[in-house]
């Protein structure tokens, strides 16, 4: 007599929940989790017949829900020329120009997450150290924090920048004492410019093949959910294609459409009125199994290391630039988005944006009512105040965090334009947990290495993934690590709305399900560098397998 379970035992299971004790085996059973326990209660829940797979002690986890992503921004990125690890202007050069030697046909070249810290002191991005070494095409590099574009003077004609474009709400081309361009764009100015450019010459084909590049990267990682934040129309068109093609994605995904602030509050409602439209639309023709339009995304501050994040006081230099959603635009459109049901996803990295960040949950709340289904999110919060994080608290706002993000090789230039006792008191997971407030660990790739075991060793250590002989950013934040697996996975479930069906093994979820080839129990934390899922199952079907 055979059964359609299969038990997986032998293993270090952890069920998704920090405070609970892990188990010794698990069984599946029609893609969902059949039991879960010790070995003779799953066997009896199983019955007779089950097959039975040892994993020799390996550390099984739910899978990962990655907790903020950029997916096809992703499939592109690992395609691109990877600038994370140049230390100087002239390595960049140096893999700019053998990328045009290694393809001299292309049209154009991409690369992604120059560090500002790569530039001499007073220095900026400029045209002139492109042209020097690609002057014939266009070429267009991401930022590590995907908040400004350095390009090249081919690529501003391409865009069709000149002394008299305008700066976007919320950007700035940045000229120099003529009014020319100098090829650094910031913020809104890179979103509307570079990636404008880049998206009108982008192919379906290209999309679609970057959201397969993206889905394979993540399930070799563990990753079995993600949370899309920056959705928009050619990412809604490219999982509908993905959609229609297999009636399935390679795993659920949450997305949050990025909303654009225009400085038009009529402008900015129709922005939410087309999302509700479009969620509808979606959900009606779909369902929400793989797919949903869970909430609207607001970038309400730059980033510290352009010095165009909002901050309370001052950076080094004197600047202290304003939010990119200001409090008449965005209280009213944040209404407006929880009044249908739209779910709201805060970008706040300096600590003047997450105050106007609780500011629009209250306001929601003042004026929509108390609602336990409303599940508001702050993104980032990498220097955030004492008296936000109790506000969180009180109004239940999840911290969605990213450990990447604070690697403390691509610190300096953040600690250096602060300069003051906030560089040293940034990304403060200790005092979010103290405080009870829900956290979800994500990775905000590509900004940042996707690899869930690389950001689990940052979060457990405080150290570099990149650079090994660097000191710990300020280690007493870390996480043991069950807090922390509980924060990548079921952490991220519930700030996804998805905790009733993921981010835990428990009977009746979903067999999302990971088995690891390093345990971050009994492993010293180093074994997880460079590591990943030994298999990756999706509702119980393997999704990967490592050779």
């Amino acid at each position: 007599m055979t059964s359609d379970v299969t038990i997986y035992r032998n293993a270090h299971v952890f069920t998704g929940e920090a405070r609970t004790a892990p188990v010794e085996s698990l069984a599946v059973r029609g893609g969902l989790v059949l039991a879960a326990g010790s070995l003779e209660a799953v066997r009896l829940a199983a019955g007779e017949g089950s097959e039975e797979i040892d994993l020799g002690g390996a550390l099984v986890t739910p899978g990962v829900t990655e907790g903020h992503v950029h997916m096809l921004m992703l499939g592109e990125a690992l395609g691109k020329v990877q600038l994370r690890d140049a230390e100087t202007v002239a390595e960049v050069q140096e893999r700019l120009a053998a990328a045009r030697a290694a393809n001299p046909d292309a049209q154009r070249i991409t690369g992604t997450s120059w560090r500002f810290d790569i530039f001499p002191e007073g220095e900026r991005p400029t045209r002139e150290m492109l042209d020097a070494v690609v002057p014939d095409i266009p070429v267009l590099l991401d930022a590590n924090d995907l908040h400004s574009s350095w390009v090249n003077t081919a690529a501003l004609d391409a865009m069709g920048i000149t002394r008299e474009t305008p700066d976007p709400v919320g950007g700035e081309i940045v000229r120099d004492e003529h009014g020319d361009a100098t090829g650094f764009l910031l913020e809104t100015a890179a979103m509307q410019y570079a990636w404008g450019y880049l998206e009108q010459v982008t192919t379906d084909a290209d999309r679609d093949r970057f959201l397969d590049t993206a889905c394979d990267a993540y399930l070799a990682t563990g990753v079995t959910g993600a949370t899309e934040m920056s959705f928009g129309e050619a990412d809604l068109e490219t999982y509908r294609r993905r959609l229609d093609r297999d009636g399935r994605l390679p795993f659920p995904v949450d997305a949050n459409w990025l909303l654009t602030a225009t400085g038009d509050l009529d402008a900015d409602l129709a922005q939410v009125a087309e999302v509700a439209r479009h969620r509808d639309e979606l959900a009606a023709r779909y369902g929400d199994r793989w797919l949903r339009i869970t909430g609207v995304k607001f970038i309400l501050d730059g980033v510290i290391d352009a010095c165009t994040a909002a901050m309370r006081a001052p950076y080094a230099n004197g600047a202290m630039p304003g939010p990119i959603w200001e409090r008449e635009f965005a209280l009213p459109v944040a209404v407006a988005a929880d009044a249908v049901g739209l779910q709201l996803a805060l970008h706040a990295i300096g600590d003047e944006a997450s105050t106007i960040a609780l500011d629009m949950v209250q306001e929601c709340i003042r004026v929509n009512g108390p609602r336990a289904d409303r599940r508001p999110r702050v993104e980032h919060l990498e220097s955030v105040a004492d008296d936000t994080i109790a506000r969180m608290a009180a109004l239940g706002v999840t911290a969605s965090m990213q450990p990447v993000h604070c690697d403390p090789a691509v610190l300096d230039n953040w600690q250096a334009v602060l300069g003051d006792e906030r560089a040293r008191t940034g990304f403060p997971w200790h005092k979010f947990r103290e405080a009870g407030v829900t956290l979800a660990l994500g990775t905000d790739a590509p900004t940042a290495p996707h690899e869930a075991p690389d950001n689990l060793f940052i979060a457990l250590t405080a150290r570099s993934v990149l650079d090994r002989s660097r000191d710990p950013y300020e280690p007493q934040r870390v996480f043991a690590p069950a807090d922390a697996l509980e924060a990548m996975t079921l952490g991220t479930a519930y700030a996804t709305k998805r905790d009733h069906e993921a981010g835990r093994i428990a009977t009746g979820y979903r067999a999302h399900i990971v088995a690891w080839s390093a345990n971050a129990f009994s492993d010293a934390p180093e074994a997880l560098l460079g590591t990943g899922a030994s298999f990756t199952l999706v509702d119980g079907e393997t999704a990967f397998r490592a050779r």
